[in-house]
């Protein structure tokens, strides 16, 4: 009796193998196929609310230091400021695009969902995110002002430092961003315990605001906030920027990602 303690205790506190973790994650996203079109779509407005925590955070910490630390002190300060509304989502389990364009591509990779299927999955959560989104830095670029959290200079410049590129420049950055939002849900699935959970989410995500990556969701509410107080930044440059950021996410998550790893544990 003993000895099958120690035996189960030995293989719950081993690193789970690729294919377990390959199935665990079909198995996860197999569950989000089969909720309904509102369940889906109010938790994905969720996680676009929660994200919104991150663009608070940021703007605050660059309010604060802005004028007091050196920009590449007040960078590193910003980019672990980053990862707050990344913890909310993927511990609380709302339904986050860049997430998924990991995880739902695996159930169409084994042959379990269709391309269909994997559509709507996709269309619902992105504008769920989207407009939890909208909601949050709408909120945050009219009272952050007036309640001294935040300036206005603080919204327009975060919003300029991810507008300020060409197309190009953007993809290339959002394919990284994917890759690593990518890894995040990977990791995450083969962390056993919810600090180990929290220590992934930090360290990836940090990455994507050391950088300055593009998250298509995330950087979505900063450039909306952006283009509400500020008159340098416009429609255009909220589209451009949206759409090349959207493009790369998925092609780093589902080819960097999904299809590699699945490739991996297939061979």
């Amino acid at each position: 009796m003993i000895d099958e303690k120690n035996q189960v205790e030995r293989q719950a506190s081993r690193p789970k193998s690729l294919e377990r973790i390959v199935e665990e994650q079909i198995e996860e996203s197999l569950e989000e196929y089969k909720r309904s079109d509102k369940a889906l779509f109010l938790s994905a407005v969720t996680a676009g609310l929660d994200l919104g925590f991150s663009l608070l955070v940021i703007g605050v910490l660059y309010t604060m230091f802005s004028a007091k630390l050196s920009l590449e002190t007040l960078q590193v300060v910003l980019a672990f400021a980053y990862p707050i509304g990344f913890i909310f989502v993927i511990l609380g389990r709302s339904a986050l695009f860049t997430e998924h364009t990991t995880l739902a591509v695996l159930p169409v990779l084994s042959g379990k969902e269709s391309v269909g299927g994997l559509a709507r999955l996709w269309a619902i959560i992105y504008g769920g995110n989207l407009l939890g989104g909208y909601v949050i830095g709408g909120f945050i670029a009219l009272m952050g002002p007036k309640m001294g959290l935040v300036t206005k200079h603080a919204l327009e410049k975060i919003a300029l430092h991810l507008v300020e590129y060409e197309g190009w420049v953007i993809l290339g950055s959002a394919i990284l961003a994917g890759w690593l939002m990518g890894l995040v849900s990977w990791l995450a699935t083969s962390s056993k315990e919810t600090i180990s959970r929290i220590v992934v989410v930090i360290l990836v995500t940090a990455v994507i605001g050391l950088g300055g990556l593009h998250h298509s969701i995330v950087g979505s509410a900063e450039v909306f906030a952006g283009l509400l107080v500020s008159e340098k930044i416009t429609v255009v440059h909220y589209l451009s920027t949206q759409i090349w950021a959207t493009i790369g996410n998925i092609i780093g998550g589902v080819f960097f990602v999904s299809i590699l790893k699945f490739q991996v544990a297939q061979n």
